[in-house]
Formats: structure tokens, sequence, C-alpha cells
């Protein structure tokens, strides 16, 4: 009585567990408290049954490593100016190479001293040396090459889980595909050109000078002084809702980026009702802000992402605090989406998309309703043969299956895992399963009943017999299914969710479950002929 009451209470426990978790999907309307207190995660359905996006986009890592050049760039004029080496030209040449000449031979100890310094990166690629000058091209070592783009894509890959994470999409399905190729794969997505301007944008941002020397009219024409460049605004007319582009000439050196950023939030601007964007710069960016804005007060200070003019105000006075905000005539939803994406960060390396696929909910209704509609009749079939062929221990079985579909489903809730299409396929492989473990004992069982075995005897006999079996080929299944899990894609790894739970909700209640049932009605005396 004392190994059965324990026995008894842990099977309770787990059925009060197993309810638990599942309880959330089955009923949408909890209480608070239930919130407050027990676990409220639902059971995730996947692209396949819910509908959403499919995107595979292909990251431009070679103009990662051309940015990496660009900086090299203005880091090696700016190191040479504070050394107080002349050079007459520092450039970016092609994808990978900074173009540097110097007026002097003599200079180039210092320099090659400072590369090795500072600039472990790079190498002298060629040295031409001529009467008036000296031409270097250096470039970046071809083993810096490579891991530049990788970590583009592997930057890449965190920057956008972290957009998607921000923007609310559940259970989204995001890695890599090949050298340079991202899979996305975003269930129940409501909006989705905004997912794909949310994943696409570069979000660099620039805090760049406006040039008031000269006139915006005549770099138009084509009369772009040096060192300036002509950036666009977006303007939205509030009547007539007519999108205009405002012409800017800024200097093209960028003061501060976006880099320093610590947090961006949503505000609401009281005066005209309108959001704008708050920014929190860290200590280092908060100085710099404050000293850029210090050195040109009266001076007009563009804010600029991706090549775009958000806004252009003029800098009243110097700002301490490392905090700016960021105007335009935003809604809601793209104040919501630029504050997501400067928190996230910007793209190393532009992404385009390559491949683009909606599938729409109706779609997955059909699919839920035509696989639910197929592991009810493998279930029922499986009932009805192990009710007609093992007579009272095929209930008692049956009794096991059920507890096992609910196991399986309480486990997708707990783990949060998303169920696909292949894993309700995987979920009627183990109804097959589950009673073929009750099968090989119950045949057991008949064995030692023909030799004259007590009922109690013989179950004690069967099931210790056909365990270790049982055990040995769910263990094999299950590494299959781990395997699976581990190098499968989605729809593989949904099937072995699905399949790893069942095998052990099966062990559990083949072997555990059925054995507790049998012993209960033994210790009851209500079993006095087995019917098997």
């Amino acid at each position: 009585m004392k190994d059965l009451r324990w026995r008894s209470a842990l099977m309770l426990a787990v059925l009060v567990v197993a309810l638990v978790y599942l309880l959330p999907t089955v009923d949408r309307q909890l209480p608070a408290w239930w919130v407050k207190f027990l676990p409220n995660e639902k059971i995730h359905l996947g692209l396949d049954l819910q509908g959403g996006m499919h995107l595979i986009l292909e990251v431009e890592s070679a103009k990662a490593v051309e940015n990496s050049a660009e900086r090299f760039t203005q880091e090696l004029k700016d190191d040479l100016g504070s050394e107080h080496i002349r050079f007459r030209q520092v450039e970016r040449q092609g994808e990978n190479k900074v173009k540097l000449v110097l007026p002097r031979d003599q200079d180039w100890q210092r320099v090659a001293q400072l590369i090795k310094d500072k600039f472990p990166l790079l190498e002298v690629a060629n040295r031409d040396q001529t009467q008036d000058q000296l031409q270097v091209i250096l470039e970046i070592k071809p083993d810096q090459v490579r891991h530049i783009k990788k970590l583009a894509v592997d930057q890449g890959l965190e920057t956008i889980r972290n957009r998607i994470d921000q923007f609310g999409v559940s259970e989204p399905d995001i890695r890599t595909q090949g050298e340079n190729r991202i899979l996305i794969q975003l269930p129940g997505i409501k909006d989705p050109q905004r997912a794909i301007d949310l994943i696409g944008k570069t979000a660099l941002l620039e805090f760049k000078l406006v040039d008031e020397q000269h006139s915006v009219e005549e770099a138009l024409q084509g009369k772009v002084p040096p060192g300036d460049k002509i950036y666009y605004g977006r303007r939205v007319d509030s009547a007539t809702g007519q999108v205009s582009r405002t012409p800017y000439l800024l200097k093209d050196r960028t003061l501060l980026t976006g880099d320093y950023l610590t947090n961006a939030e949503v505000r609401i601007d009281t005066q005209y009702n309108r959001p704008y964007v708050a920014l929190s710069f860290d200590d280092r960016g908060a100085k710099l802000f404050e000293k850029i804005t210090g050195e040109h007060v009266k001076e007009r200070l563009a804010i600029v992402l991706d090549n775009n003019v958000y806004s252009a105000p003029v800098i009243r006075d110097r700002i301490s605090g490392g905090n700016a905000i960021i105007e335009g005539q935003f809604t809601m939803d793209e104040a919501k989406d630029l504050a997501v994406v400067l928190r996230a960060g910007s793209l190393p390396a532009p992404v385009k998309i390559l491949e683009e696929r909606t599938v729409g909910p109706s779609l997955g209704r059909d699919s839920i309703r035509k696989g639910l509609f197929s592991m009810a009749v493998g279930g029922a079939l499986v009932v009805a043969f192990m009710v007609i062929y093992y007579s009272g221990s095929g209930v008692i079985a049956d009794l096991a299956l059920i507890f096992n579909i609910l196991l399986i489903m309480s486990g997708l809730a707990a783990l949060r895992a998303t169920l696909t299409l292949p894993g309700i396929a995987g979920i009627i492989l183990t109804i097959g399963m589950a009673v073929d473990a009750n099968v090989l004992i119950f045949e057991r069982v008949r064995e030692e009943l023909r030799l004259g075995k007590t009922i109690r005897a013989a179950l004690d006999t069967g099931y210790s017999k056909a365990t270790l079996t049982i055990l040995d080929a769910n263990v094999t299944t299950l590494i299959a299914a781990v395997v699976l899990f581990q190098f499968g894609t989605g729809p593989v790894r949904g099937f072995a969710v699905t399949l790893s739970l069942g095998i052990v909700a099966s062990m559990f209640t083949a072997i555990f479950g059925t054995r507790l049932l049998f012993d209960f009605l033994l210790q009851k005396g209500k079993m006095k002929k087995l019917s098997i």
C-alpha cells in the first residue's frame, strides 16, 4: 500500500503539472492571479500552421570590408596628423585597399612603425618610389577579409534577431544559411511590409554639420564644394499627405555615430501631440556630443539615418548629459520602428531580399484541420484495436495513450516549442509507438499466464522482461530525434521536438502508468481475472 501511495501521488502530480501548463492554450481568458503566479505560455504554432513570412536575406559582406577599409583610411589620416607626418593623399581604393602618398621617402620608417603598432590588420601590398613622392598601397590581410565577412553575417544575424524580438513576433526562426545568407521565418506576422522595412534598415545614425556657407541650389546644379555632400530629408504635408524631399548640403565628415547609443525610446511632444525618439549616449558619447555642441553653437546639426536627414536643428547651447532627440513627422508605428532599429544597433553591412514568401492563415487553418483529423482517425483506430485485441487491458493502454498525448502538448507549452505540421506527424507516430510498448508487455504477460502463473507474478515477469526491450528501442529512436533536432531545419526540428517528447512520455505512461493501474486494481481486489 505504501508503494502504491507514493506512485499514485507522483502520477497525480505529473497530471496536475501537465494541466497547469496546458490550460493557457485551452482557455484564453485566464484570471489575473493565474497570469501573475502560474505559467501562462501557450503552444506556439509554426509558420505552416498559422501563416506568416518566409524570407531569405543575403548579407552584402563585401560592403563590410569596404567599411573597414574606409574606417582605416580615416583613422590613418588622423594618426598621421597627430604624429605630424606630412602626406599628400590617403584614400580607399577598391574593396580592401588604402592608398597612401608621402612627399618624402624619409618619413616611411615612421609610417611603417605606426602601421605596425596601430593597424595590425593592414599589410603593404605595393610600394612605388618616384623622384618627388612615395606611393604605398596597403591592403587588409586576406585572412582578416574572410573574418570580417563572417563577422558581418554573424553580427547581422544577431542584429536582426534583436529587432524581431523587440518587434514582438513569437517563436521566430532565424538562422544562417550558407556563407552569407540568413533565413527568417516569422509566424503570425500581421504586417509583412513593416517587418521587411524593420529588418532591412541599415540603421547607420550619423550627426553631421549643415554647410550654411554655400548654396544648396548651386550644389544641386553640380557645384558641390569639396568635403560636402547633398542629402535629402522627407517631409509630409499634414493637410494633403503629400510627400516631398528637401535637399540639405552637409559636410561629409561625421562628427558622431550611433555606436555610442545606449537607449532609444518613443516619447510624445505634449505641445504638438507628436511622437519623437529620445536618444541616450554612453559616457564617451556624452562627452563627444557635449564637445560637438559646444564648438558649434548657432550652427545647424543634421541627424542622418541611412543617408536620410530626419532633422537639422540649430544648436542653441552646449548640450550636456548625453541626451538628444530625433524629431520628424512620424506616425507612432514609424517612431516605434525607428527606436527599435536604433536600440538593436546598425547592420554591419546592407542586406537584400533574395526570396520572400507569405503563407496565408487560411492555409494554416486547413493544415491544422487536416492534421487534427488524421490524428483523430489514427488515434481512434489504435484505441479500437487495443480494446478489441486486448479487452480490459487494452482499455488501460488507451487511458495511458490519452495521458501520453496530454503530456506531449503540455511539454510543448512548457518548453515554449513550436508546433508545426511535421510536429503533428510526430505526435501521430508517437501514438503508434506508445501502444507498441504495451503490446510488448501484454504479449509477455500472456506467455506467463499460459505457463500457469498467477496474475501478479505474470505482471511482474512481463513488465520486468519487456521493459529492457522497450528502453532499448526507445533510446535509439530518441538519439535519432536529438540528431534531427540538432542538425535539421525548421520543419524537421518540429518533427524532432514532438517525437522526443512523445518517446519520453510514452516510456513513462506505458511502463509506469499502466503498471500503476494494474497494481491498483489488484490491491483493491477488483481484478480476479486478468482481461488480456
